[in-house]
Formats: structure tokens, C-alpha cells, sequence
């Protein structure tokens, strides 16, 4: 709210003699000078309450106001001129004392004698029916002093009776609602209601993105018939969703209190206010009262070319671990944003090829027309020997916090061009797919671009002929999540060979829970009972938890507990332990399956004595009242003990809101011909083939393939090492939350939130014929920063609260077999290492001439390893062959 004051006879008063009738606004006597005092105030905290630790300042002063003229057809159409003098400007914070950044200072040299020249000069308002109808003021003042004034004279808008409409003031045209009472009138304005034009964007996921809350309230104080005082009080709120404590709030007041009246100028006569202002002064000019944009002079800012000097050494290979990698791509975004395509252009042509991917990754992620039109200059998607710094682009994009369709149309004609690389133009088209998805949740899916995009996918999915482009276009469906693409994904996943249809099948568990219709779950259902052709495992299995995650009917459940038994093994084991992780985790099924067991015939020590080494876990990395994140790991071997799916998946929860955080699927196929073993029912003419999947965030991401077919599967044997394979790696803007306000006193605000990470993302496979062994491996190391920077800027003086949050760490996934016997033995791994945890807070008040204070809070800590339930089974013989694992890990045999 913000406290205000205003002086304003309502009725009649002692000096009502020149008063003719019933007014419905404020309405001030003929031939009397009024005399207010004026103040405007605003506090910066993080929304603790506590106003002593607040930055921020006061803006006071003497206001003269006369009524100039009035219609005369009637008393409600008046002309009024406001002036303001006598201007101070001091500290909110009275504990400030020798650290004041006013001290010693007068008006002229705080403000800038200009500005205050231009500041203390009248401007009239012209009131019909107590409604601002125009604002007069001069040409060619500046911006920001004139935001002052309007602040100032849209307090004396208000209406003496009860009800709701919209008016125009400083904040926009926005929906109000008056509450009368006898010694007071009410203003409530819905600031969220307010059309105006501000920049602006956040970040679509909830969980992502920021809660934000504001509320406007204007107290009219009425004394014998006489509006004597006005107190506004607004509040701007911003918190985080996944993070509370990057939180921060402004409150902004304003308070108008009449202190004397006396005699005045007497009316103007005439009939046409146009003819009256003229009079006054024909250098008078209407303009509109609603705020205006203008941006701070920035004294010894770097250029951008200074700036990415001064912090490229952080964002060498070597340093991507870092959080100081983090802050130095977020800090350069913001320089990238207000730069020309020309600059951008001119520093990625003389970049190297070690630190160009990162800048890459900055100069995507900065989402600005010219930052766009550099990058795509720059890259030749023609070439092949540019194929690191394509890919960069491509998942910058896939990532981007706020797309548009511009960026949409742009991919749209690289991918009809030609490609110096397959991978390329399978990348184009997934992240197409993804920023289709992004497009649609903010209610952009009517776009042309869109609607183009929509066409060249399902288009393209229906007529694709070879392996390739099936897989691409149904990568880039996952990743789009089209309804109208249902009918494509259910035909591949029932008539589809093995891994087309293992794709299709995916695709359809990405879908949200109204689009899996009963026609979805019939075919799902076809799929897992094989009612008209024989499929692999992983296909199988997939069918099921499509119908066990979406409100499965007591049949559905019946069928598929009674299913467990008939099954080969592994995939009898995989079954039963995923019905026993949805008891466990109490899953939205686990109702439904808890009352088929109550039926002898499904539950009994048969079906739920199968052995096996495949699994399915669920757990919690954290949980509170708010928020948690879930990990889950499942395994599916085939009978000879060699994998043929491990899926480790990463939750994030707000308040019901899933971000799905991070996937990584490690998938074999067409082993068994290396240990002589029988293939299982249905995969007998399988391939030799082993890949990695991920998705990230929600996008899902170009897999990459290991070795394909057996005269690659044992070249690799004899000639690879042990290191891992790269999945994803770099640097990405994860929350990107930026508004700018228009505060009802005339004051600017700006709240943003930037959140990034560096990532790297690696897996592996190594198999040993001679120990008769695979392991498999997944590591993810991760630097995150995340900031908030609130401010308040009167052009001469700043307040700001800088807010901010770090860590590094990682977590690393392996899975050992052993299958020279059977039951043959699983080691899983989970490891996830203590990383450090720092947090920030800067508070400061500047003036433009440099002089500043400055406060600033850091507090670190340290989180300890985790260790996080495996499914484990005959730990003993674990222990009998391996050596104990460390305690930051957590690992079983089964």
C-alpha cells in the first residue's frame, strides 16, 4: 500500500459559497490557494518485515494547489494546477547516520539543478467528474521527473461513491474498486488488471518460475465534508517457487495532507478549457498521464568487448565446474542484451575454439533479436567442422526460458536448407519439437510459425519412410507432446518394429494423464498382453506403466498382477517389483492395486516369490511442506544377465507442479550371441546396439549411440577405453525472470530473478567377456548460481537488494553385473558427494554523481553426502565379492 495525502473538499465547506451543487469526485473551492505537504517513500527488504533493515529513500516537498477553472455547465468539469517546491530528499533508514549518502548534500546536487528546475515547474490537470481527462505538462522535460509528478497528481483521481470501473493514472489503465464510508473513501486498484507497456518475461515451468503478489491501496481521509489527507500505500512481492529464499519485496508510499488554505488567484473565465490553458501558458502541452520508460545513464559501464575480457578466463573447459563460470555467463547475458548484432558478431569471430561454445551458449540464451541474427550469421550449418558449436546452439534453444516465434521460423528454414551433418538436422527438428511445446503453454499454439511446425512434424512423421527420419520425427513428438499426434504414436507403438515402437511407447508416457484416453490404454493394454503380435520387454513394460501411472480400472490391474508368473523372467521380476514400488511409494495406483490383492488369486506366494535381478525404485532426494524431489531407478536385464534397460529419473515438485528435472536411459540390445545365451521371446533377430538417452529439464535431447551392429560393437571392444561418452554439456539459463514496474509515486522498479547452470552430463558401457561382466555408468557434475536483483531508480538516486544462491556438486550412477551364474549378481551405485552451499545479500542506495553505501551478508555451509535407498537383495554375497562401498554412497546386490 502506499500512504498518501491529499487536501480536496468533498461536498461543502466553509468555503463553499463558490461550490454549484453535488460533485461525484474531489472538487476544490473557487479563489483559494491550498498549501499540502507531499512525500514519497519506498523500502527495499527481502519481506521479513522488519523496515529498520530496508534500503531506501524519501522524496518531500511543499505542493501549492489552485483551481484555475471550471466549466460552466458544471461544478465536476475543473482545471487545476499543481506545483510543487520546497523539494528534500533524505534516507528512509533514520540508523543510516555518517553512512548517509545525503549528508552534506543540498536538492540541486542530489537531484541535478536542471532536473529540479524541471520538477518544481506547474502542470495543470483537467478533472471531469473527479476523473483525470488530461495532464498538461511541458515538452522535452525529463522522463523521469515528469513520472514524478504524474505520480503526484494521479492521487487526486478518486470518486466519493462506492463501486468498481477502470480508470487511467501513472500505473496504466487499470481496474479499481471504491469503498465509501463516512469518514473515508477506499481506492483499491488491481494492479495486475493495469494495461501497460513494460517489458517483461519469465520463466513458463511453475516450478522454475516466481510467485510474484501486488497490492495498491489508497486511503482518502474526509473531515467535514473535506477529503483533508491521502495515504497510498503498494506493495510488490517476489519469492522463488523451488528456492524461498530468493525472496524480496518493494514498498512504495506516498502521503498528501492539506495544511493550510488561503486566499488565491480567482477563477479564469471562459468556456472552453483549451482556450483557458493557452492563456496560462501556450508552451503547455498535454501528454499522458499514464508512466513513461526511461533508462538511467550508466557512468563507466564497460563496453561489451571489456566485459567479456574481463571474464572469459572463467568460462575455459577447465572451469566449467565452477560457480564463478555460472555468475560470469549470467552477468554477460545481461550485457548481450542491450548489445548490437555488429558487437556480438565482432567477439565471436575473434573467439577461440576452447572458450567459443560457452560463448555460444551466452549469446543463445540472451534471446534478443540481435543476439539471434549474430548466432545465426555466425554458424554454417553447411559445414561439418563447426558440429560442437551447432549442437550448442541447438540445445540453447531447446533450453530457452522465453521463446518466440522468430526463433521458431528461424530453425524452421535452417531445417528445409541443407546439413553438413545427419545429427545436425535430427537436433534441428527435436528442438523444433521443444519449442513447439514451450509456444503452446504460453498460449502461442495459433501462431503461424506454430501451426507450421505442427505441420512439418506430424507431416513428416506420417510419410517418413527410412528408420532415421521416424526416429527424428518422433523424437521431436516427444518433445511437442501434440495431441493431435496420438493417433501416429499408438499405430508405430502396436505395429512398429523394436525400437520404433519402444520410442513410440515413450513418447506416450510423456503425455499428460487427460490425453491418455481409454483408446490409448486398450492399445497400451494389446501391447502388454501381446493380443496380436509379440513385443520386446522393453516395449512391454513401458505399456504397463503407461496404464498403472493413468487411473487404471480394477480389471486393467487384475490383468496385469496376473500377468506376473507367465512372463520371462527378468521381466517377471521387473513387474513384480514395480506394483511393490507403487505400494511402497504410495503412488496415485496403489489404491486400485491394493484392492485387487485383497483377492487371493493375484496375491499369492507364486506370483510374488519370482526371482530376478531387475528392479524398479522410487525415493526421495528431499521433501518438505512445500517442495520435494524423487529419484527413480529402474532395471531390466534380459535372462542371460546382460542389460537391456536402465532408467534413472529426477523429480522436482512445487505444490504439485513436476519439473522433470533430469532422465537418463542406458539401452543394450542383441548381446546374448556374446556369451552364447538364448535371447528372450521376441527378441531373437534383435541387432547388436547400445545408446544413451537424456532428457534435461523437459527437453528431451538427440541420443547418442555407442556401438551399432557387431562389427562396430567389437572394434569398440578392442580399441575403446573406459571413459565416458558426453550426453549434454554446457551452460544453461534455467530461470529467467525479469519485470519492470511503474510505481504508482512516479518511481521506477525492476524485479529480476537469473538462474543458471553449467552441466556435464557423461555415460558409459563396458562389457567383459573374459570376467563375464557390464557395467554401466552415469555421472552428472553441475555448478548452479542463482540471483535476484531488486531495485528502485528516480534517475538521481538508486536503492537495490542483490540476492543470491550457489552450489557444485554432482552425483554419480553405476550399476555392475556379474552373470556367470544365475541368479546372477547386480551392484547399484548412487553416490552423491557433500557440496558446498552459499548464499549472498547486497543492499546499497546510490545517488548518480558515484556516492554510495553498501551492505553486504554471506553465509556458507556445507551438505553432507546423501545416501539414497537402493533396491537391495543377498547384500551378503554382494559384500562376499565386492569391497564396502564409501558411506557418501549407497549401494546393494540383489
Amino acid at each position: 500500500m502506499i500512504l498518501l495525502a491529499v487536501f480536496f473538499l468533498c461536498f461543502i465547506s466553509s468555503y463553499s459559497a463558490s461550490v454549484k451543487g453535488h460533485t461525484t469526485g474531489l472538487s476544490l473551492n473557487n479563489d483559494r490557494l491550498y498549501k499540502l505537504t507531499y512525500s514519497t517513500e519506498v523500502f527495499l527488504d527481502r519481506g521479513k518485515g522488519n523496515l529498520q533493515d530496508s534500503v531506501g529513500y524519501r522524496i518531500s516537498s511543499n505542493v501549492d494547489v489552485v483551481l484555475l477553472w471550471r466549466s460552466p455547465d458544471g461544478d465536476d468539469d475543473q482545471l487545476i494546477q499543481i506545483m510543487i517546491k520546497d523539494v528534500n530528499v533524505e534516507n528512509v533508514n533514520q540508523q543510516r547516520g555518517e553512512k548517509s549518502i545525503f549528508k552534506g548534500k543540498k536538492p540541486s546536487q542530489i537531484i541535478r539543478k536542471e532536473n529540479l528546475e524541471a520538477l518544481q515547474r506547474p502542470v495543470l490537470l483537467h478533472l471531469v467528474h473527479g476523473k483525470v481527462k488530461e495532464f498538461y505538462s511541458y515538452q522535452n522535460e525529463p522522463v523521469a521527473i515528469e513520472n514524478l509528478k504524474r505520480g503526484l497528481a494521479s492521487l487526486f483521481q478518486m470518486q466519493l461513491s462506492s463501486g468498481t470501473t477502470n480508470e487511467v493514472d501513472i500505473s496504466g489503465d487499470c481496474k479499481v474498486t471504491y469503498q465509501a464510508h463516512q469518514d473515508k473513501v477506499i481506492k483499491i486498484k488491481a494492479l495486475d488488471s493495469c494495461k501497460t507497456e513494460r517489458s517483461g518475461f519469465t520463466t513458463l515451468n511453475p516450478v522454475l518460475g516466481v510467485t510474484s503478489k501486488a497490492t495498491s491501496v489508497t486511503t482518502y481521509k474526509i473531515e467535514d465534508s473535506f477529503v483533508v489527507a491521502v495515504f497510498a500505500e503498494e506493495i510488490h512481492a517476489l519469492k522463488l517457487n523451488f528456492l524461498q529464499t530468493i525472496a524480496g519485496k518493494i514498498l512504495s508510499k506516498q502521503k498528501l495532507e492539506l495544511k493550510t488554505t488561503e486566499a488565491g488567484p480567482r477563477l479564469m473565465p471562459g468556456k472552453q478549457v483549451a482556450a483557458i490553458i493557452k492563456a496560462v501558458d501556450s508552451k503547455y502541452t498535454a501528454i499522458p498521464i499514464v508512466g513513461q520508460v526511461f533508462e538511467s545513464e550508466c557512468k563507466g559501464c564497460p563496453s561489451l568487448s571489456e566485459h567479456w575480457q574481463s571474464i572469459r578466463k572463467h568460462l575455459q573447459p577447465d572451469n566449467l565446474s565452477k560457480a564463478e563460470a555460472v555468475r560470469s555467463f549470467l552477468t554477460f547475458i545481461k550485457h548481450l542484451r542491450t548489445a548490437k548484432k555488429e558487437e556480438i558478431l565482432q567477439i565471436l569471430k575473434a573467439e577461440n575454439k576452447e572458450v567459443l561454445p560457452q560463448l555460444v551458449d551466452a549469446v543463445t540464451s540472451a534471446q534478443t533479436p540481435d543476439s539471434l541474427d549474430a548466432i545465426l550469421d555466425f554458424l554454417d550449418f553447411k559445414s561439418d567442422s563447426s558440429i560442437i558449436l551447432q549442437e550448442r546452439f541447438l540445445y540453447a534453444c531447446g533450453f530457452a526460458s522465453h521463446p518466440d516465434e522468430e526463433l521458431l521460423r528461424a530453425l524452421i528454414s535452417k531445417f528445409r536448407g541443407s546439413f553438413g551433418s545427419n545429427d545436425i538436422r535430427e537436433s534441428v527438428m527435436i528442438i523444433i519439437g521443444a519449442l513447439v511445446r514451450k509456444l503452446c503453454q504460453n498460449e502461442g499454439c495459433k501462431l503461424k510459425g506454430v501451426v507450421e511446425a505442427k505441420k512439418l512434424i506430424l507431416g513428416g512423421l506420417e510419410k517418413a519412410e527410412k528408420k532415421e527420419d521416424i526416429t527424428m520425427y518422433l523424437l521431436a513428438l516427444k518433445n511437442a507432446r501434440l495431441p493431435e499426434g496420438i493417433p501416429l504414436l499408438l499405430k508405430y507403438a502396436e505395429t512398429g518394429e523394436g525400437s520404433i515402437s519402444h520410442l513410440a511407447t515413450t513418447t506416450l508416457q510423456r503425455y499428460d494423464a487427460p490425453f491418455i484416453t481409454d483408446e490409448v490404454k486398450k492399445t497400451m493394454n494389446r501391447i502388454y498382453h501381446q493380443n496380436h503380435k509379440v513385443h520386446e520387454k522393453t516395449v512391454r513394460t513401458t505399456a504397463a506403466t503407461i496404464i498403472l501411472n493413468n487411473n487404471p480400472s480394477y480389471m486393467e490391474v487384475k490383468n496385469i498382477l496376473l500377468s506376473i508368473g507367465e512372463l520371462p523372467k527378468e521381466m517377471n521380476k521387473y513387474m513384480l517389483s514395480m506394483v511393490q514400488d507403487i505400494l511402497r511409494f504410495e503412488m496415485p495406483a496403489s489404491k486400485m492395486v491394493r484392492r485387487v490383492l485383497k483377492e487371493m488369486f493375484a496375491h499369492n506366494y507364486d506370483r510374488f516369490s519370482k526371482s530376478g535381478s531387475s528392479s524398479a525404485y522410487t525415493g526421495y532426494i528431499e521433501r518438505s511442506p512445500h517442495s520435494a524431489s524423487t529419484y527413480s531407478l529402474d532395471i531390466l536385464y534380459s535372462g542371460s544377465g546382460i542389460l537391456r534397460r536402465s532408467n534413472l529419473n529426477i523429480f522436482k515438485y512445487v505444490r504439485k507442479n513436476p519439473l522433470h528435472s533430469i532422465q537418463v536411459v542406458i539401452e543394450a540390445q542383441g548381446l546374448e550371441t556374446l556369451i552364447a545365451a538364448t535371447p528372450d521371446e521376441g527378441e531373437e533377430n534383435l541387432d547388436s546396439y547400445a545408446g544413451l538417452s537424456a532428457l534435461l529439464f523437459d527437453v528431451q535431447l538427440r541420443p547418442v549411440t555407442f556401438f551399432n551392429g557387431y562389427s562396430d560393437l567389437m572394434s569398440k571392444m578392442l580399441s575403446a577405453s573406459s571413459d565416458p561418452m558426453s550426453v549434454v554439456k554446457g551452460l544453461i539459463l534455467l530461470i529467467d525472470h525479469s519485470q519492470e514496474l511503474q510505481l504508482q509515486s512516479g518511481l521506477k522498479a525492476n524485479m529480476d530473478v537469473q538462474g543458471g547452470l553449467a552441466i556435464d552430463i557423461s555415460g558409459s558401457m563396458e562389457f567383459s567377456l573374459w570376467y563375464r561382466e557390464s557395467k554401466t555408468r552415469v555421472k552428472n557434475r553441475v555448478a548452479v548460481v542463482i540471483t535476484g536483483d531488486i531495485t528502485v531508480d528516480s534517475s538521481f538516486v538508486k536503492a537495490g537488494l542483490e540476492i543470491g544462491a550457489e552450489t557444485e556438486g554432482g552425483f554419480e550412477f553405476i550399476s555392475t553385473v556379474q552373470f556367470s551364474q544365475y541368479p546372477f549378481l547386480v551392484c547399484l551405485q548412487m553416490d552423491r558427494d557433500g557440496v558446498p552451499y552459499r548464499q549472498f545479500e547486497t543492499k546499497y542506495e546510490r545517488l548518480s554523481t558515484g556516492r554510495g553505501y553498501v551492505s553486504r551478508k554471506r553465509k556458507e555451509s556445507l551438505v553432507a553426502g546423501s545416501e539414497f535407498p537402493l533396491h537391495q537383495e543377498n547384500s551378503e554375497m554382494c559384500k562376499a565379492v565386492f569391497p564396502p562401498q564409501p558411506e557418501s554412497s549407497s549401494s546393494g546386490w540383489f
